[in-house]
């Protein structure tokens, strides 16, 4: 996701009014007063997520206190939220006040995904009740409506961002291969999306346990093969020669009059960095290369952290020259803080560094 300081204005004030008026609209009974007190006070000191957690918190405050009957009210507030994160508020509900009432729960996570995926909310009851709970989603796999079939897939992520890991399935991922094998080859991109995301997660504690997943799937489909090798873009990142066997870059690459320049060598926070590679094939025959490169970022105390980027995947002829360039902006994020110093760059064709060049960046 974008950076939350932005994402948070989703909860403002407007749009707390306009939930307090729909919920009164449905639930005549409701305390719309101090549903807006709950959630307006204080607002501009909490984040996104506390932002949607302190609204969970008021709408608790103001249904009716029976889960049940608090559910039914939720189910007419759904359709008039217009918003796919404001609408995680509804299985936020269930993850936080739903436990003692799991059967009811899970039919209303998979009735509240379209809204805003329900998939915070389902991995409060996989931390609880793993087996029950994949049970489900299992059977969510095969469901007619993508959102669902995606929640199946993406609720049970071991390492799903903005959410805890799941420590279970990070040790054993085994029980989620039902729901990966089914959705193999989903009809939604939406779906197979989720899926080589979360393939990837584990590809970073299991790799073993992945290659031997996608050893058993058809990789001649079309929609399968999209998931595999976006599944293992960590690893290929990494230069993993099982990786690069499987999308048929395995070989080392044979590559020759390497030209690699960065523009500006000298910058500062804020503005966009160019880099322009050129080289040619020095292979007998066509050859796929996968070219990324990786900047080593200025950490505190002198030390730097690597981080890959995906450039391009080409099948290149004997001899053919190319040439490319990529533009960057050298920004903070909510997950990277920039420091002054010198950053290293390397290209790495088929995980191997065939090029180096450095810049300058001041903060």
């Amino acid at each position: 996701m974008s950076d939350s300081s932005q994402l948070k204005e989703w909860f403002d004030e407007a749009r707390y009014r306009r939930l307090a008026a729909d919920l009164g609209g449905v639930f005549p009974k409701a305390d719309v007063g101090r549903f807006l007190e709950i959630t307006l006070t204080g607002l501009s000191e909490r984040s996104l997520m506390q932002r949607m957690r302190r609204t969970t918190k008021a709408l608790r405050a103001v249904l009716p206190g029976r889960f049940p009957a608090a559910l039914e009210v939720l189910d007419h507030l759904a359709p008039r939220l217009g918003h796919s994160f404001v609408g995680i508020v509804l299985s936020d509900f269930v993850g936080q006040y739903g436990h003692e009432h799991f059967e009811e729960s899970m039919a209303a996570l998979r009735r509240f995904t379209r809204f805003g995926s329900a998939e915070f909310a389902v991995r409060e009851f996989l931390r609880r009740d793993l087996r029950r709970t994949l049970e489900h989603m299992k059977r969510w796999a095969g469901d007619p409506d993508e959102h669902v079939r995606r929640l199946a897939s993406e609720g049970c992520r071991p390492r799903l961002p903005w959410s805890f890991r799941l420590d279970e399935l990070i040790a054993n991922p085994e029980p989620v291969a039902p729901i990966l094998d089914r959705l193999r080859a989903d009809s939604s991109l939406y779906v197979r999306k989720s899926v080589a995301n979360h393939l990837n997660d584990h590809s970073k504690d299991n790799a073993d346990w992945v290659f031997d997943r996608i050893g058993r799937w058809d990789l001649g489909e079309p929609r399968t093969a999209w998931i595999v090798r976006h599944a293992l873009r960590t690893l290929i990142k990494q230069g993993d020669s099982r990786a690069l066997r499987v999308i048929g870059a395995d070989r080392r690459a044979e590559v020759a009059d390497i030209r690699f320049a960065l523009s500006p060598r000298r910058l500062h926070l804020g503005q966009r960095l160019t880099l322009n590679l050129r080289f040619r094939s020095a292979a007998p025959k066509a050859q796929k290369l996968v070219i990324d490169y990786a900047i080593h970022y200025v950490k505190s105390a002198g030390a730097t952290s690597r981080k890959v980027f995906k450039w391009k995947t080409a099948e290149v002829a004997a001899g053919e020259p190319v040439t490319l360039r990529r533009s960057q902006m050298i920004r903070d994020f909510t997950t990277r803080k920039h420091r002054a110093g010198t950053h290293r760059v390397e290209v790495l064709i088929n995980g191997e560094v065939k090029a180096r060049a450095e810049f300058e960046l001041s903060c």
